[in-house]
């Protein structure tokens, strides 16, 4: 496949005459005394570089929810309040030999609520918009916390978890292409990888808030208080982003031309009449043009569709970036942590702590990503991220079949070594990779699918690591290298 076959606009050539009439059309709108007055009701309280920010912030408050979601049952699986309300968690030789695989299901069945989201967008993506998904998103997201927060039984938990990643699927959909699609071109890399270690600070902060309510030995606040705080940043997403526009690419396609340009000058913190602005505006028009051009099909259905526009490559290299995330075996640190360096023979409170240091290193990691993927590229980073991570596999695999003191502390180092080679290869690439290489047209449902992908991988990984280890301890780090 040629170079220009992928590009974004290959289509452009078979349109050329409908794009230019659209773009004539425009031109003439916006001469339109009535198209003027619409633009100046339209534009948005902020604009320049405090709305760029303000989009930053509010899309990096959803993804710290994400990895503050991801992190928080990690310390929380082995803390004697909840073993005293969720026995079916506990372990150990004396309990039955099916709990490794409960404990693994009350963690693990948050990805099906979030597969289930994920899924869910392909049909209100689109129909909602980016910002009212996103708050839908955070409504459910606040009453599957409460519901977990107040969970008294088994069964309760496992269907609070399911309703808490419904929410956080529709989120993780919704959130990178709402940013993407709002973000200056040439700095959209490295705003996605700053969302990526916003995961990382979700995930670092529920450790050390996980170990600081550890001591609470005595009351059900030791882990109903770490689960409810994701209320918290749940309401600071759902108020900023009320504050917020809609993607620009989101209303041309719907016909709101007035409020995309108002948008767009808002963005570039230019008036309307610019001609950088205008130019994004009728880019953004002519792209849309071209992609009505290819038929009357549904996006859903062009999803599965080659032909010059190669969507169904697009949308299929997405699905694979974001398996190969999860394959890796990050979840396997991330949601058992604090059980990982427990097995090492490591003591109760020193378990936390280097859990929640390995979190923190895993954020400032991930901070590399940020300064490079701009000026490196996407595949090289993939791929030295990739390398790094199956050597820290390999070598965990070796060391734990030798087993002795010294091997055990070269283990744990180990740990922290693979967190950083996926921090930098492969953290916020595969939220940034699917949402740039699909057309306009068929991103929401393409978004959808990857993300799919994501939790799917993610639960297969999450639900056979209890199990697994029970079985053939340090094999399981030979499946994931």
């Amino acid at each position: 496949m040629s170079r220009t076959s992928f590009s974004p606009h290959a289509c452009e050539d078979s349109a050329s005459v409908s794009s230019r009439r659209s773009k004539e059309e425009a031109n003439v709108a916006v001469e339109s005394p009535e198209f003027e007055a619409d633009v100046a009701a339209s534009a948005p309280a902020l604009s320049g570089t405090a709305l760029t920010a303000a989009i930053a912030f509010v899309a990096g408050t959803g993804f710290t929810l994400f990895g503050y979601d991801q992190g928080v049952m990690s310390a929380l699986l082995t803390a004697k309040q909840f073993e005293n309300v969720f026995p079916q968690v506990i372990t150990n030789s004396s309990e039955p030999s099916n709990h490794a695989t409960l404990q693994s299901f009350i963690v693990a069945i948050y990805e099906i609520g979030c597969l289930i989201g994920a899924l869910s967008n392909l049909w209100i993506g689109d129909w909602l918009g980016r910002r009212r998904t996103i708050v839908l998103g955070g409504i459910i997201m606040i009453i599957g916390a409460i519901l977990q927060t107040a969970s008294y039984r088994y069964a309760q938990m496992v269907v609070a978890r399911i309703i808490t990643g419904l929410g956080n699927g529709l989120n993780t959909s919704t959130v990178p292409s709402y940013h993407a699609e709002c973000s200056p071109a040439a700095r959209r890399g490295s705003l996605i990888m700053i969302e990526g270690s916003l995961i990382t600070f979700g995930i670092m902060i529920s450790y050390w808030i996980d170990f600081a309510f550890f001591w609470l030995s005595g009351s059900s606040a030791q882990w109903r208080v770490p689960v409810a705080l994701q209320i918290v940043l749940a309401i600071i997403m759902i108020a900023g982003i009320s504050f917020l526009p809609e993607s620009p690419r989101w209303l041309a396609k719907h016909g709101r031309d007035a409020e995309a340009l108002a948008v767009i000058s808002a963005l570039d913190g230019k008036p309307h009449t610019d001609p950088q602005v205008q130019q994004t505006y009728h880019g953004i028009r002519e792209a849309i043009a071209a992609e009505a051009h290819l038929g009357n099909d549904t996006p859903l259905r062009e999803v599965f569709t080659n032909g010059r526009s190669q969507n169904f490559r697009r949308a299929f290299l997405g699905v694979v970036v974001q398996c190969f995330q999860q394959i890796t075996g990050i979840n396997l640190i991330t949601y058992y942590a604090t059980l990982l360096f427990e097995r090492l023979g490591i003591d109760d409170v020193k378990a936390r702590i280097i859990a929640a240091a390995n979190g923190t290193e895993y954020f400032l990691a991930s901070l590399i990503a940020i300064a490079l993927i701009d000026r490196i590229g996407r595949r090289p980073l993939m791929l030295f991220g990739a390398i790094g991570q199956c050597v820290a596999m390999v070598l965990l695999a070796v060391l734990g079949s030798i087993d002795t003191s010294g091997t055990q502390v070269t283990s744990a180092v180990l740990l922290f070594v693979f967190n950083s080679f996926f921090a930098v290869g492969w953290l916020g690439m595969t939220w940034l990779y699917p949402a740039e290489i699909v057309g306009l047209r068929i991103r929401a449902p393409a978004n959808a699918f990857s993300t799919a992908s994501n939790w799917t991988f993610n639960f297969m990984v999450v639900m056979v690591t209890g199990p697994s280890f029970n079985n053939i301890n340090w094999g399981t780090y030979i499946g994931e290298s």
